[in-house]
């Protein structure tokens, strides 16, 4: 099959650009086909250059009055044309490209294309395209796709070659039943993977999106819904008494648990001793005590003879909590063992602690996706607590259960959905919400600035740095794109390190290493590092209390959720904590939504009013991130699709629970693929 060829059968595409490719996470056709643009650049009719606009990228044209000149800064050449008309004039500049001096002389007309910023008190751009007046009409029929980069690879490379994927690759029938399709008017599956790369317009464009979205949603659904009934009135294997020692630890805990942790430790207990399997969501702010329940919930476990098992997003976070559960364990004469397992331990390491695991001289097991991916044997695994739920998808979720004798599932996570929706998402779980804040909680204190702020900010990171606190700063980019006009990782973390002389200031992105990602994380939780540079890769990271200062560049590009949770990372130790939101755009609207923020630091009320102010309209820049596993579906965008999906999979699945009449073949088949791949993505 074409589908599943190396992106190396591409004409122009070796060893290095693949690497390249690689670094996106895209090896084959298919993986390409479906790495799909994050904005599109619309080409409209140029201006004058009067009507240029600082920070807009836009298109201008005139004759040129003479010849492009060229010069040599040490070993840059940059070859700069000055543009005129009635209206003002424009200094166009590039760097190392001198065979466009060739193109560019005087007396011929040109369209260029780019960035507007001022220079030297004059316009410019740099770097522009250069159209003449037929190939700019040629572009300016469609919108031309923006794609997620790396260094080295522009977004022409990544267009020309799913141009070229497209012209290649096998068409896929149509799994979708012809009626549903009817129904609600959704594009035939091969035009809209055509269309939502190259669309004519943004109508064609959100007619190829609406399909894809659709297929998201139905398939994840479809698989939520067959796990609901593999699981339903499961009896169990492991059923628990409550354990005095439990009560005994919860009564002697430095701080009382709210009333919602307590009402959500019951619905857990009852479960975990109601001859049913569990399979149960914990819903709760950062910092609410959701880590506390599960820590408990793990000790009945053990004090009944069996074994749990926790799993966290990241090796950091696995080693703080299996450190504080030693300390806890040791301050309060517990005598369970804890065991600690990830990915990144010595041969030997693991030996060991797979020994104490299979000889049941470990009670506890914590770790992260090792603990399901690696050829671990559990001695009665009774219970699987997972943290940040909406991380995995449905192949991670039956996975869970299938390890040992059906244990029982809790998962937790900190990401706020509104209740409508999570019922909707995760409906093969009972749903727990821990809806209050332990009352020693210091509110975060919030501002929405503009970019004029950013000196002041350096300022305050400068001060709270001096008494000892640390701040994390935010970028949505982790390298500059052509395309993309946002900060990002690299260059803003090299900036911040003149602006802040004399402290430590590190990085870290999602495309770094994982021993990488796991020693700057380490280095910054020891107070090694002082301000740390990242991506949202941070949302589900590691607990610094001593960190006071989260600011968030390019805030207008990020979900409420995804903001508040990042927002989240500060706050939780017993410092005042401060979230500075810079906007840096102009739109009508950002400043209102972010406003929210501002008001509220209650997560649910956030999530709720982020539901109330997207429609199916706004599906460029504000994305929720890693949600699940959807490439191109928002569960906020696409609130109201989701709920239409989730009727039509729950009559589909009445009617036919397995997918067997004539006109559901298809559909079965692709249900299976899509689980497969689900799978793999555990690398098992």
């Amino acid at each position: 099959m074409k589908n599943q060829e190396s992106i190396c059968s591409l004409k122009g595409i070796g060893d290095k650009t693949a690497k390249l490719f690689e670094k996106l996470g895209i090896h084959t056709i298919e993986e390409l086909i479906h790495d799909y643009p994050r904005a599109y650049q619309a080409y409209d009719p140029p201006v004058s250059i009067g009507e240029l606009e600082e920070g807009q990228i836009q298109a201008v044209a005139g004759i040129l009055q003479k010849d492009a000149s060229v010069r040599r800064f040490q070993r840059i050449q940059v070859i700069t044309v000055s543009l005129k008309d009635q209206t003002g004039s424009v200094q166009l500049t590039w760097y190392n490209m001198p065979f466009l001096r060739n193109t560019l002389q005087s007396g011929t007309y040109h369209i260029f294309y780019g960035k507007v910023t001022r220079k030297n008190n004059r316009l410019t751009m740099e770097q522009p395209e250069i159209y003449t007046r037929e190939t700019y009409a040629q572009v300016a029929e469609s919108m031309q796709p923006v794609y997620g980069q790396t260094k080295g690879l522009s977004n022409k490379t990544i267009s020309k070659a799913v141009a070229q994927a497209l012209d290649l690759r096998d068409m896929e029938r149509d799994y979708l039943p012809a009626e549903l399709r009817r129904k609600y008017e959704l594009a035939e599956y091969n035009f809209a993977v055509e269309h939502i790369h190259f669309p004519a317009n943004r109508q064609e464009l959100l007619f190829a999106r609406k399909r894809l979205v659709f297929d998201e949603f139905f398939l994840f659904l479809t698989g939520v819904r067959k796990l609901k009934e593999k699981r339903e009135d499961m009896h169990s294997h492991w059923v628990m008494k409550l354990a005095p020692e439990v009560k005994k630890l919860k009564d002697h805990l430095p701080y009382h648990l709210t009333d919602a942790q307590e009402k959500v430790l019951n619905e857990v207990e009852w479960d975990l001793g109601s001859g049913l399997v569990m399979n149960r969501l914990i819903q709760g702010d950062v910092g609410s005590g959701k880590t506390i329940i599960a820590v408990l919930a793990l000790l009945h476990a053990a004090y009944n003879g069996f074994q749990g098992a926790l799993m966290v997003p990241t090796e950091v976070l696995a080693k703080q909590h299996y450190e504080s559960m030693l300390e806890l364990f040791e301050a309060h004469g517990i005598d369970k063992v804890p065991v600690l397992v990830t990915g990144s331990m010595t041969a030997r390491e693991k030996r060991l602690a797979y020994e104490k695991i299979r000889n049941h001289e470990a009670d506890i097991i914590v770790g992260t996706h090792a603990l399901i991916q690696e050829k671990v044997q559990y001695d009665k695994l009774a219970l699987v607590i997972t943290d940040e739920q909406h991380r995995f998808g449905v192949g991670q979720r039956e996975m869970l259960g299938n390890k040992g004798e059906e244990p029982h599932v809790l998962v937790m996570s900190a990401t706020p959905i509104p209740r409508t929706l999570a019922i909707i998402l995760y409906g093969d779980l009972d749903i727990s919400v821990i809806d209050q804040l332990p009352s020693n909680r210091l509110p975060i204190k919030n501002c929405v600035v503009d970019t004029g702020y950013r000196e002041k900010a350096y300022a305050f990171i400068r001060k709270q740095v001096e008494q000892g606190r640390q701040a994390y700063v935010i970028c949505p980019m982790v390298e500059a794109s052509e395309m993309i006009e946002a900060e990002n990782v690299l260059d803003y973390s090299a900036r911040l390190k003149e602006a802040l002389p004399g402290i430590c200031v590190e990085y870290l992105h999602g495309k770094m290493k994982g021993k990488e990602k796991n020693q700057i994380m380490e280095r910054f939780a020891a107070g090694e590092i002082q301000v740390l540079v990242s991506t949202t890769v941070i949302e589900v990271g590691v607990n610094v209390p001593n960190a006071t200062v989260m600011m968030i560049e390019n805030a207008e590009r990020f979900g409420l959720a995804q903001l508040h949770q990042l927002r989240g990372r500060v706050g939780r130790g017993k410092y005042q904590s401060y979230c500075i939101m810079v906007n840096c755009g102009d739109q009508d609207g950002t400043q209102k939504r972010l406003d929210i923020l501002n008001r509220s630091n209650d997560g649910f009320y956030i999530a709720s009013e982020d539901l109330k102010l997207r429609g199916p309209g706004d599906i460029f820049g504000v994305r929720q991130s890693g949600d699940l596993e959807f490439k191109i579906a928002d569960i906020f965008t696409d609130a109201n699709l989701l709920k239409t999906v989730s009727e039509e999979v729950n009559r589909l699945l009445d009617e036919d629970p397995e997918l067997e009449m004539e006109e559901h073949r298809d559909l079965k088949e692709k249900m299976n693929r899509y689980l497969s791949q689900s799978y793999e993505k555990l690398n098992l």
